[in-house]
Formats: C-alpha cells, structure tokens, sequence
C-alpha cells in the first residue's frame, strides 16, 4: 500500500512537479541577474526611517508570493543592508521574512502553496482551485498576520522578546546577527550575479509579472477547454491546475530566458546553469508534496474521512464550533510535524467529510485548516520556513523563535475567535462580518499593548 501510494503520488502531481522546478529555476534566474541586488540598492537610497527599511521588507516580502522559499532567501539577502543600516534586529528581520512568507503564499492563487492545497482536494462541485480561491477571505491568520505587521510596524513599537532586541539593536548597535565560517557562507548565500552592474529593478518586476500573466493564461485555457464557452470565472472553476500552471510556467521561463540574454545579464550558457539550480533547490518541497500526498491516499485508503464523517454525525447542533476546533487541530498537527503540507494532506479530506458541500460552512472550515497549518508551521521550530527565515536572516533560530511566538499567538488567539463568530453567524448568513471584526480586533490589541509597554517602560 505505501509503494502504491509513492507510485501514485509522483504520477498524479507530476504537472505540479514540473511547476515546483521552473519555479526554482526562475528564482535561479533573477538571482543571477542582479535583480535582487538592484532592489537593495533602490532601497538603501530612498529609504531614510526605520520604519521605512521595515515596510519596505515588508512589501518585497508580499511581492515575491510565488514561493516561500524564494522568498526566505531572496528578503534576507537583499534587505539585511538596508534594516542594518536602520539598526533593525536580526530577529525583527527574521519575523518580517516568515511572516510574509507561508501566510503570503496562502493567499496568492498563482504559487507553489495553491498548487499543493488543490493536489490535496477531491470535491464533486469544484475543483481545487477554484477551492482555495474560495477559501481566500476566511484565512483569518494569514490576513490578519498581514494587517497586524503593517499596523504594528505604523506604531512603531514591539513586546515580548522583540522589543529586548529591539532596543539593543537601537541603545548598542548589537543586532544580533551571526558570525558564520566561509563554508556557512557559500552555503546559506543566495547565487551572486554574473554583472552586478547590469541588473535592474525591472529584472526583478519583469519575470514576476510574465510568470503570473501565463500562468493566469494557462488556467483560463485549460479552463476554457474543458468548458468550450462561458465566462471568465466558469472558465477558472474548470481548470485543471495540474496542466495550466505548468504549461503557463513553461512559456513564462522561456521568454524569461530570452528576455534576460537580450538584456545582456547573462549568457545562454549561464542561463542554462539555472536549470539544475532550481531543481536542487526545489527538492525539499517536492519532497513534502509527494509524502503529504502519499500520506493523504493512505488515509483515503483507509476511510479516515468517512470515520470522522460518521463521528460527526450526531454533533449537528456543535456546527458552529466545528471551524475553531478545525483550526486548533491543525495548528497542532502542523507545530508538531512542522509542515503544512503535510497537514493539508492529513485535514482537507477529514474536513470535506465533516462538513456538506452545500454549506458555506464548508469554505470556512477548508479556511480554518488551512489557516491553522500556517499558524502551526510559523510558530514550530522545526518548521523549514522557520528555519530558513533564521537563515536568511543569519540569526540565531531559537531567539528566532522566541521572538516570534508572542506575535503568532496574539494573531492565532484572534483568528480562534473569529472562526467561532463565523460560526455564529452562518445562520443568519453573514460569515463576511468576522473579517472586518478581526481587523478591528488587531488594531485595537496592538493599540492596547502599545499603551501597556509605554507603562512598563515608564
């Protein structure tokens, strides 16, 4: 059974596969450009404040949605000049790189994340793209962790671990970084470019934006395909992710390529030497894909949905509870495996059973799993966005942590309550009201412990 479940694994995801290494590949690409490079020195000139070098890592962070691990490495090593020249802690940085990493991610219909969310769905009524695109406005923790970072980096204070790095960084000029060994170095630095000179921030934009406009391209003609003729949203809800993004990714690289051989940053032969590059650093993720969805066929294999489908049954009247239980369940699950992949693979099909497609219930609950993996992947330590965030920071990974915690958890308790009002409110059919009421809620908390660290502190 677990062999056929490898076997079965590979030969259903291969198109995401594919997708996973010209992702890597393109990272490759506009790493060698000097593109990454170029955006750092952008934002050394025009940046002045400390808030300013924060928001700005912020906004490259939300930029590069493609790829968590693209943008673990790419953020760290293009902004720790610009937040060290603004005497911004490691750890800060180190927040800032995961906290717009996997909660990004989570809400870009076009990325590696969306591709594995739709491997792990088996919907009569939609397919797993259209899915996730649904579940969007319920992720609680991954807009809320969004809205908290820009209002939190607005008022300009910190608590918690933080605020301590924070003012040794500001009182000593200590920021916590690393001494790392020459080996270390090479090993953690993302590959230099071959003209420093000749790359441009629109090397950076450009590939972005081919990347994403063919690969909406490829969704809407597969989706188009299969429907023959309808609209644009018809269209969407009939893809096949599978084919479209690959397919869309393959046209988008090549034309990359061509794009960065007639800027003149890179030889044809350079370009070429990204290709292995990016399927090396593509294997972790498509190490977890295939094991989460291996792991999902077994449970599948052994009616695990239709256990707890049956279990459910006679908790009709505890409906409402479902999505904040969905989520504290894989916030565990997803600490303790530091994975969220792997939590999709083990959740989605045990939640499609507990809740009735027919109901909007069903969305939320999808949402809650999801939010509730990259809740548990964010605070776990041994979660690989974690530690590469670390990494790209060249911080130290258990003050990482440490660091963090505080922050996820204000975030986590917020989204727990917001997933109880949505479960209230469904019966009167305004589940949308809890995602305004959650903005507020991350205001007004991080006003009040702005308010109660100006105590301490006095």
């Amino acid at each position: 059974m677990t062999v056929d479940g490898l076997s079965a694994s590979v030969a259903d995801n291969a198109g995401i596969l594919i997708f996973l290494v010209i992702l890597g590949t393109i990272v490759a690409l506009v790493n060698k450009s000097g593109a990454s490079r170029a955006f750092g020195k952008w934002a050394e000139t025009h940046i002045k404040t400390k808030t300013g070098a924060a928001l700005a890592t912020f906004l490259l962070g939300v930029l590069i949605f493609i790829d968590d691990y693209f943008n673990c490495l790419t953020v760290g090593s293009v902004m720790a000049p610009v937040t060290d020249s603004k005497k911004i802690s490691r750890v800060k940085l180190a927040y800032l790189i995961d906290a717009t990493a996997a909660p990004v991610c989570m809400i870009a219909p076009i990325s590696s994340w969306a591709a594995a969310v739709s491997g792990c769905v088996e919907s009569e009524n939609y397919s797993g793209i259209e899915l996730f695109i649904r579940a969007i406005p319920y992720n609680f923790y991954s807009i809320f962790t969004l809205v908290f970072i820009i209002v939190l980096l607005i008022l300009n204070f910190d608590y918690g671990k933080m605020r301590k790095f924070e003012l040794r960084a500001e009182n000593s000029g200590d920021l916590g970084a690393l001494k790392l060994s020459e080996e270390e170095e090479r090993t953690l630095r993302v590959d230099g470019p071959v003209n420093p000179s000749k790359g441009k921030l629109i090397d950076l934009i450009i590939p972005i934006i081919l990347l994403i406009a063919f690969c909406v391209w490829g969704l809407l003609y597969n989706g188009y395909q299969a429907i023959g003729e309808g609209s644009f949203i018809e269209a969407f809800s009939e893809t096949d992710a599978y084919v479209g993004l690959p397919w869309g990714s393959i046209i988008a690289l090549i034309i990359i390529i061509i794009y960065m051989v007639a800027r003149k940053v890179m030889t044809f032969e350079e370009a070429m030497e990204c290709l292995p590059k990016g399927f090396i650093a593509m294997v972790p993720a498509i190490t977890i894909l295939t094991l989460a969805t291996s792991l999902k066929s077994m449970t599948n294999a052994l009616d695990a949905s239709g256990f707890v489908g049956a279990a459910m049954a006679n908790a009709q009247g505890l409906q409402w509870l479902l999505p904040a239980i969905v989520f504290v369940v894989a916030c565990i699950v997803s600490f303790a495996t530091g994975t969220s992949w792997g939590t999709f693979g083990i959740l989605i099909p045990i939640v499609s059973a507990i809740f009735p497609e027919t109901s909007s219930l069903f969305f939320v609950g999808i949402s809650a799993c999801l939010a509730g993996a990259v809740c548990g992947d964010h605070c776990s330590p041994i979660s690989d966005t974690t530690i590469m965030s670390s990494a790209g920071a060249h911080c130290n990974h258990i003050n990482h942590v440490e660091t963090q915690l505080p922050y996820a958890l204000t975030v986590a308790c917020i989204s727990f309550v917001c997933y109880l009002l949505a479960g209230l409110l469904d019966k009167i059919n305004v589940t949308w009201i809890s995602i305004p009421v959650g903005v507020v809620l991350v205001v007004a908390v991080l006003f009040y412990m702005k308010k109660r660290t100006a105590k301490v502190t006095d």
